[in-house]
């Protein structure tokens, strides 16, 4: 069978209609769930996108693999499933994000953009040579990768990997769908406002009643909160005033580089949508309470996050189109899945990174060749250290020992009947610029046990039947300490 592998970056999988419809319709990657399977409890083993794509490559969690966090380049020497797949005779090709500071390896071809790229007229490496497109990077990406597919080798098995850019910060659209909800009503996640005092120790002393006592909580010392500064007005909100009044950290970032690249004619489109949106904002900002400027904020950017999505979504059926036409749909694998989930708004926030849900869970998508009898919906624990093992037994390649993870296909096709019952999880990269603390932890089916360390020590415990959410820490509380200690012991 041939391989298809898409992957975005930071797609939430609440913006996944085949998961959550609250926000947008994705009919073309549905059409991937509703041909396939959908897994609905799918895991990273570390938010972050070089770690995250690193595991990818080599089944391994991230001390395994070395690519612990952003900051260091990706051993390419090791063994991954694109050059296992090369030796069983796959053409191997990647098109898009790489973002592993190293040259890619085990690829008869590459096109990649050199680090996370930019949304219009991005520069590719293509084998060794640079060179700039034109264009929304999305279509470009897709663009490239049919082609590679209309000149490879006839006959040959191919094994494609499509890393698209969107949907990662700053969430720049495609001019044709800057204004594609505009009028949606995106709807205020109910933990929004979340003040964290819930994530606190409950704390019992002899002979009086619980409290919850004063300590460091992780989660307040982040710096990734839409009502604040961390979300950049200009950067992020596009607010790029003609008078120079708007002043952000990141103003001259975005106006030197982001913007700087588009070409006239894109201009021209970018104006006649943002300039409206900063007149109205001059004209309201200082009239706003901290509430209502923090809910404006979050609804600017969930309108640019989903028009990104919108796009990827219209690219990701344009290939599969030409699959169809090609007659080749039939006998390929479709992966659809991205680097890591996202936040849209909980607990007040964007970006990703820690080990609670909303950043540890992400899409997975699987249409199978024609005649795999396979389930429609998987619900067992699944994380991105099994991808590799499930491509290479596709194809018919030996899993190699030294790989973490566990193929999916017995798992789909309802042959696995023991598969694992928790997940191990672990974020490295402290000191950053969202300042998230280092820690590590487990996720059963039920709970979720955490430990923050490095220049902190705490832990929390979540019960994730009873607080789906993650607002209450039961660490410490006397009737869970046998679990505690149980969930301790599988960590440990």
């Amino acid at each position: 069978p041939n391989i298809v592998f898409i992957m975005s970056d930071d797609h939430s999988y609440q913006t996944l209609s085949a998961y959550d419809d609250r926000f947008i319709e994705t009919p073309h990657l549905d059409r991937i769930a509703g041909e396939g399977v959908t897994f609905v409890n799918s895991f990273v083993a570390n938010s972050i996108c070089a770690p995250s794509r690193a595991t990818l490559l080599t089944g391994k969690h991230s001390h395994m693999n070395g690519q612990l966090d952003n900051r260091r380049a990706f051993d390419g020497r090791q063994q991954t499933f694109p050059k296992l797949l090369q030796g069983a005779g796959y053409q191997t090709a990647l098109v898009g994000k790489w973002h592993l500071r190293s040259t890619p390896t085990g690829y008869d071809h590459y096109e990649r953009l050199i680090g996370q790229g930019d949304y219009y007229n991005s520069d590719f490496i293509t084998n060794g040579d640079t060179a700039r497109s034109h264009g929304y990077v999305t279509d470009v990406i897709t663009d490239k990768s049919i082609r590679w597919l209309e000149n490879r080798t006839p006959g040959q098995p191919f094994a494609l990997q499509v890393h698209h850019k969107a949907s990662h910060r700053i969430w720049m659209p495609d001019t044709s769908a800057l204004g594609a909800f505009q009028d949606a009503g995106l709807p205020v996640p109910d933990t929004f406002f979340d003040d964290f005092t819930g994530k606190r120790y409950l704390k019992t002393e002899m002979g009086e009643q619980p409290q919850r006592i004063p300590m460091r909580i992780p989660a307040a010392e982040t710096r990734m909160s839409i009502a604040t500064e961390d979300m950049d007005l200009v950067y992020d909100l596009k607010l790029l005033d003609e008078e120079g009044e708007i002043q952000t950290k990141y103003r001259e970032m975005y106006a030197n580089d982001r913007y700087a690249r588009l070409d006239e004619q894109q201009k021209a489109a970018w104006d006649a949508h943002y300039d409206p949106i900063i007149r109205e904002f001059k004209q309201n900002w200082e009239a706003m309470s901290e509430r209502e400027r923090a809910i404006w904020k979050y609804r600017r950017y969930m309108r640019d996050y989903l028009a990104t999505i919108r796009t990827l979504d219209e690219n990701v059926g344009r290939l599969l189109e030409y699959l169809k036409a090609e007659g080749l749909y039939e006998n390929t694998l479709v992966v659809y899945t991205s680097d890591q989930g996202f936040y849209m708004g909980e607990h007040g926030w964007f970006d990703k990174r820690f080990i609670y849900e909303q950043s540890m869970r992400t899409p997975l998508l699987m249409k199978f060749p024609e005649g795999m009898a396979t389930r429609e919906e998987v619900d067992e624990l699944v994380q991105n250290i099994d991808w590799a093992p499930t491509l290479l037994e596709l194809a018919g390649v030996e899993v190699p020992a030294g790989m973490q993870g566990q193929s999916l296909l017995p798992l789909v096709q309802n042959e696995d009947d023991q598969w694992r019952d928790a997940l191990y999880y672990h974020y490295y990269e402290f000191p950053n610029e969202h300042m998230v603390k280092k820690h590590y932890g487990l996720r059963t089916d039920r709970y979720k046990l955490i430990h923050f360390y490095d220049d902190i020590e705490v832990w929390e415990l979540y019960d994730l039947q009873e607080d789906p959410m993650e607002l209450n820490n039961l660490y410490g509380q006397p009737e869970y300490a046998q679990r505690t200690r149980e969930l301790k012991e599988r960590l440990r």
